[in-house]
């Protein structure tokens, strides 16, 4: 079977975190407060004013349309101007509130352009601070570093925590192309199993309808009686391979079976069953507790597995399934009245249907045993966690 291309994952542009927006409405607000009270006590030549209102609204309508991942175009050249637009703030008027927006769009570059770029930008923006402090208010060396100083340790820990979401961001998108992964080559085993039994079950009635037919045209002139015995051998086949086949589709659905998942999946499945020449009872024992889904699909998959081989190999006429609570784990077993694996056609009781579950049951924690009863039929048992050490 050729290889399906696994898309790779991509996580939406969500925005900035709630937190970092309060952060930046709050201190973009104080920003404009601290202004115009410096206004009211200081008066600025409107040029200025003017000036440091164009660079809020430029810092205010730029916000929303920011990317946080890396882009191209337009957007990420918005991120450059954002950060630029928010340094400007200081030149225009601002008494250093906006360098803690400055600092944002640090962390925003660095979503965009990456890490490198980030501390390049970080760079210049402290060589920035350093000449503006000496040659725009005119103070000493001491000041300028000391003013200095403080944008670069801020800037280094804002750099860390984006480091650190980056970091985390990456490793959710290589989970989610391994999952991706992990979904197509399930997805590939159970085409190839459901392949091999098909053919063993639906493809032995073909056959042997195929052989009855050729029979039946070969006797129609010299022994008509045969001929027509040959026919009702095949119509008696199909009807056969016509039930198999509905029992298939039946014992094929899905886990979440019209809104039900848990013991309610299960005797939904074993429901279904019904008016198969099956008779299947299920029942539950204990205090029901939650599952955890992957343990939830094992669960499903043996009674699946259980009922198919009853119906493919056993000669069974009723099967028993039973899900027991015990503390902190949960036991299904699957018991027919059929003929048990020394009456089978030598696969089915160490197939690769049996083989594949006990591999599901070791990766959640559990195990999974198959065999004759003493009284007779064959019994799968599976005893599984009722939650998987990843989940808890």
């Amino acid at each position: 079977m050729p290889r399906l291309p696994v898309p790779a994952a991509r996580l939406p542009d969500t925005g900035p975190p709630l937190l970092l927006s309060v952060v930046f409405w709050v201190v973009l607000a104080a920003t404009a407060l601290v202004y115009a009270a410096a206004l009211s006590v200081s008066p600025a030549p409107v040029g200025q004013v003017v000036a440091f209102g164009v660079n809020l609204a430029v810092v205010t309508g730029l916000w929303p349309v920011l990317p946080w991942r890396r882009t191209r175009g337009w957007r990420a050249a918005a991120a450059v101007v954002f950060l630029v637009a928010t340094f400007t703030l200081g030149i225009t008027g601002s008494n250093e509130i906006h360098q803690l927006l400055t600092l944002i769009a640090v962390a925003n570059v660095a979503f965009v352009h990456g890490m490198r770029a980030a501390g390049v930008i970080v760079g210049c923006l402290c060589c920035g601070v350093f000449t503006s402090v000496m040659v725009l208010y005119g103070h000493d060396v001491l000041d300028a570093v000391g003013q200095t100083v403080p944008v670069a340790v801020f800037a280094a820990f804002v750099l860390g925590m984006t480091s650190a979401v980056l970091e985390a961001r990456r490793r959710r998108e290589e989970a989610q192309r391994l999952l991706a992964r992990i979904r197509e080559l399930t997805i590939a085993q159970e085409r190839a199993r459901m392949g091999a039994e098909m053919h063993d079950s639906l493809g032995h009635h073909l056959t042997v309808i195929k052989l009855a037919l050729e029979n039946a045209e070969r006797f129609r002139t010299r022994r008509p009686e045969s001929a027509w015995d040959e026919v009702r051998q095949a119509k008696d086949l199909t009807r056969q391979a016509l039930l198999d086949a509905r029992r298939w589709v039946r014992a094929l659905r899905p886990l979440a079976l019209d809104g039900h998942v848990g013991s309610a999946a299960l005797q939904q499945l074993a429901a279904s069953f019904d008016g198969t020449g099956l008779g299947v009872s299920f029942e539950v024992v204990g205090g029901e507790l939650p599952l955890d889904p992957d343990v939830e699909l094992v669960l499903y998959r043996v009674l699946q597995e259980g009922l198919a081989n009853a119906v493919r190999h056993a000669g069974a006429r009723h099967v028993r399934g039973s899900l027991a609570f015990h503390g902190d784990r949960v036991v299904l077993t699957v018991a027919d009245d059929g003929r048990g694996r020394d009456g089978r056609d030598g696969r089915a009781g160490g197939g690769f249907g049996l083989r594949s579950l006990a591999e599901r049951a070791g990766a959640v924690g559990g195990t999974l045993t198959a065999g004759d009863r003493p009284g007779g039929g064959f019994e799968v048992r599976a005893e599984l966690p009722a939650w998987t050490r990843a989940a808890s």
